[in-house]
């Protein structure tokens, strides 16, 4: 049952997160919320030992001030901050969390070349003219749904984690 949990908490929120912030341009509250409830539930559930609790709790405490640092700066949405932040509270203080970074940037990256490219193109599909989340990408005025990229990295580097490996090793 545990290993259940642990294979889909996770997932399921990153993936909602990402979609959230790809047809809306928003990230709830409530979805970085239950990432941290989920963890802390996990976390107890699997006898995460105090130490244990530390590094992960280290993860969200070398992301949160950074990232707050660029929504500041207006670099990054407030729900980003909070979504990169709940996952680095899963991903802990490990060599997991450097990788997890990089690839939201190199997929940041790849996502903000693909949009600006896509919205040179004046012409927008027929079926997908009435739909307001393909508008907002489309227009050339809007921002980035960062979220995108947060959550690609974080399903990315999600098997290399120690949750993952508990589950794959019937804890």
């Amino acid at each position: 049952m545990i290993e259940a949990a642990i294979l889909v908490i996770f997932p399921m929120l990153v993936a909602y997160g990402g979609a959230s912030d790809l047809l809306t341009m928003t990230i709830r509250n409530r979805v970085s919320i239950l990432l941290v409830a989920g963890f802390a539930g996990l976390a107890l559930a699997t006898g995460l030992p105090l130490s244990g609790w530390g590094l992960h709790a280290m993860g969200l405490l070398v992301v949160f001030p950074v990232c707050f640092g660029f929504f500041a700066a207006g670099w990054m949405g407030g729900g980003d901050v909070k979504f990169i932040s709940a996952i680095a509270l899963w991903v802990g203080f490990s060599p997991e969390l450097t990788a997890f970074v990089l690839l939201v940037g190199v997929y940041g990256m790849l996502l903000t070349f693909a949009l600006l490219f896509f919205r040179k193109f004046e012409i927008v599909p027929v079926a997908l003219a009435t739909q307001d989340w393909f508008l907002r990408l489309h227009d050339r005025r809007g921002g980035i749904p960062y979220g995108i990229a947060i959550a690609a990295a974080g399903l990315t580097i999600y098997p290399s984690t120690e949750w993952f490996q508990l589950a794959i090793q019937g804890i």
